[in-house]
């Protein structure tokens, strides 16, 4: 995965030919480049969820829309959630480097549209465009880490991330509320261009994948199971953030948002059945270690997104 990822043609594996397996981890001292390069864009990911939380007074008062405030965190969210397999999907078949590199582009673009929103609608639509490009931050660093490092010492690096996870729920609130208390709200999305700028200057340098056969003359991605995934998800949040706010619980919105997300979900849960590659397979669910785990990830989710949002 870096520099030092190729094996020399004269080494025991380069006698081996063309049906040589593919190079291993790379040598400690290599991997220090790159794995600087993976916790800072876990930063920009992880921080990104928190440092808004306490600039919104800030930010309603100069943009408005108290009343669909809280879509800053569903939306970016939700795209983040929807886009997680889709980058897997693509990295698998077009390499980690690339994706992640589109990544950090495509999450720094939404962080610059973001500073620059002129009303609450602008700054969620913003926000789905940094979530878009914090899916592919989210995932493919996981991928890349685990490439890294061979699975006695993977639980290295996993550390590293969580710490990083853990120090931007600490600093993300506090940088937050200083930057929207002593210099402006916008600064809060400003400040990740120099750090994504270092991230990708270190990621397109140090990080370098084995090279890859040409891609399958098709490659299928199953854009319509994505589709279906993120027009649930966005219908159910739709019902859940808005009732008792826009409208009441029990009244003809909520009840045919909930109604329709029901309904999209059953046409997803076909959709994937029926597709070739789905995006959530269905031994997924079947397997109870996995879901187990995702379950459990789900409720941390909510044990840490509710209080920050309230």
């Amino acid at each position: 995965m870096t520099e030092s990822s190729t094996t020399p043609a004269g080494t025991p594996a380069g006698k081996a030919g063309a049906t040589a397996s593919p190079p291993g981890p790379p040598a400690p001292h290599r991997r220090g480049p790159v794995v600087a390069a993976l916790m800072l864009g876990m930063g920009l990911a992880a921080i990104d969820g928190t440092i808004v939380s306490t600039a919104v007074p800030q930010i309603v008062g100069d943009l408005g829309g108290l009343a669909v405030f809280s879509w800053l965190f569903s939306g970016y969210l939700l795209a983040v959630t929807v886009t997680l397999p889709v980058y897997g999907k693509l990295s698998d078949t077009f390499g980690r480097k690339p994706v992640l590199i589109a990544g950090v582009v495509l999450f720094l673009i939404g962080s610059l549209l973001c500073a620059a929103a002129w009303n609450m609608a602008s700054l969620i639509a913003f926000r789905v465009v940094q979530g878009l490009g914090g899916g592919a931050l989210q995932g493919t660093i996981q991928t890349i880490a685990a490439d890294l490092y061979p699975l006695k010492e993977r639980p290295k690096i996993q550390a590293k991330l969580s710490s990083v996870w853990a120090a931007s729920s600490v600093a993300g609130p506090a940088a937050g509320g200083l930057l929207a208390g002593y210099a402006d709200w916008r600064w809060i999305f400003l400040i990740n261009l120099p750090v994504g700028a270092v991230a990708l200057w270190l990621i397109v340098r140090h990080l370098k994948e084995p090279a890859r056969t040409a891609p399958r003359a098709r490659v299928r991605v199953d854009w319509a199971g994505a589709l279906a995934v993120f027009a649930t998800g966005a219908l159910l949040l739709t019902a859940l953030v808005q009732g008792g706010v826009a409208w009441p619980w029990l009244s003809a919105p909520s009840l045919g948002l909930l109604a329709g997300s029901a309904v999209l979900g059953a046409a997803t849960v076909v959709i994937e059945r029926r597709a070739a590659e789905p995006i959530i397979p269905g031994w997924v669910w079947r397997r109870r270690t996995i879901s187990a785990v995702n379950l459990a990830l789900g409720a941390l989710g909510l044990l840490m997104v509710a209080p920050t949002v309230f």
